[in-house]
């Protein structure tokens, strides 16, 4: 899978420009966006990491990283989250869903279950003293920590947090994250209702270098309980998830390596325990970011189109765009330019059957973490015969 640097970027750049919008068309084809978290806001120096879903009762509700003191990936960290009850056109406000204290609270990956319409967020925890590479080495004073919070009541309120490491992350494992993005329930047999998060973790290999992989979570009780399900050994890291139209789940990775720019993927057709088929996505260039993945569901169930998010371009956090499958993820071809500039980390959410939400940190040259916005995006386009 190792290339040279000259050959993959030269590659890339020429399937990048190839899907790109057409010149003379519009940059940015989304609707006007709304910033959500903005640097200053509330006290906290910056917001970082979004995470969306759609509650039972309609309402949207965003999530964030609010970073006290610096925009930095470690300190003082919340987790907060804003609500809208209007299809994301207006916002209340800021409210807190887990604060401890000077610690790092983060890494939403919040789902929606059954019928009840029970919201399930699993998040992460490490010391506020400590940074990623001393965690990532087991040189800090703690270690990562993976904890579940609850909500019966649409987002309004939250339940505790409740530590479930144990369960979900072996002992050689290091550095550990959830998503960063939404999280699925499975629609189709087998396993229909399971809770599948996508994760990331790091550990110290053979010969003490560190290596990154991703991996799934699942419950099949509504979040009482967790599992590990399958692990990538393809050098993943923040991962994104969805089910295919044939009831199978698609992991969709940043990649580790330093040298390579595109994304990384995996397939379970046993409900996330194990892959049947592995490989790359030419087609989905990356400048090593987050990205989110989401299937168009028709009727609440799973079809063959899915979109996926992330800024299409091999060297800079820019040109932040969806891509289209209409065949499982088979292949790619872009969709819509969402922010033609500065762009980083976004998650995606369904709004009605015409419309899709952007959550998405954008800024400029200077600072890419300005805010984190919302926008809208048509795919009635996408939603004839072949999304079925």
């Amino acid at each position: 899978m190792k290339r040279t640097i000259t050959g993959i970027v030269g590659g890339v750049a020429a399937l990048c420009a190839a899907m790109l919008p057409v010149p003379g068309t519009a940059q940015n084809d989304a609707d006007r966006p709304v910033d959500l978290f903005v640097e200053g806001d509330a006290g906290y120096a910056g917001y970082r990491i979004p995470a969306i879903v759609r509650a039972a009762d309609g309402a949207l509700l965003a999530f964030a990283e609010a970073r006290r003191n610096d925009k930095h990936d470690a300190g003082d960290i919340d987790l907060v989250m804003r609500r809208s009850t209007d299809g994301g056109r207006t916002w209340g406000p800021t409210t807190v869903v887990w604060d401890d204290g000077a610690n790092t609270c983060g890494n939403p990956a919040p789902v929606v279950t059954g019928r009840r319409g029970e919201i399930v967020l699993l998040a992460t925890w490490n010391a506020g003293g400590d940074r990623e590479r001393a965690i990532e080495r087991n040189a800090a004073s703690d270690t990562r920590r993976v904890f579940v919070l609850r909500s019966t009541d649409h987002g309004r309120s939250w339940s505790a947090p409740r530590e479930i490491t144990e369960a979900v992350k072996l002992p050689g494992w290091t550095w550990y994250a959830t998503g960063p993005c939404h999280a699925i329930v499975k629609r189709r047999a087998p396993h229909k209702g399971r809770l599948v998060v996508p994760a990331n973790h790091k550990r110290l290999g053979d010969g003490g270098a560190v290596e990154s992989y991703s991996q799934l979570l699942y419950s099949d009780d509504r979040g009482a309980t967790w599992h590990l399900g399958a692990v990538s050994q393809c050098g993943g890291n923040e991962s994104t998830v969805a089910e295919t139209g044939d009831g199978a789940l698609l992991l969709n990775m940043r990649h580790y390596a330093r040298e390579d720019s595109l994304r990384l993927y995996a397939l379970s057709t046993d409900g996330g325990t194990s892959w049947s088929r592995r490989g790359e996505w030419p087609e989905l260039v990356e400048p090593r970011c987050q990205g989110s993945m989401l299937n168009l569901t028709r009727c609440g169930r799973p079809t063959r189109t899915l979109l996926f998010c992330n800024p299409l371009h091999p060297r800079k956090r820019r040109n932040l765009s969806l891509c289209v499958s209409r065949d499982d993820g088979r292949s790619w071809r872009h969709y819509r330019t969402v922010r033609a500039g500065c762009a980083a980390y976004s998650d995606l959410v369904r709004l009605d059957e015409r419309r899709v939400g952007v959550l998405y940190e954008n800024g400029d040259e200077e600072d890419l973490y300005r805010r984190i916005s919302f926008a809208t995006v048509d795919v009635s386009p996408l939603l004839g015969p072949e999304n079925q």
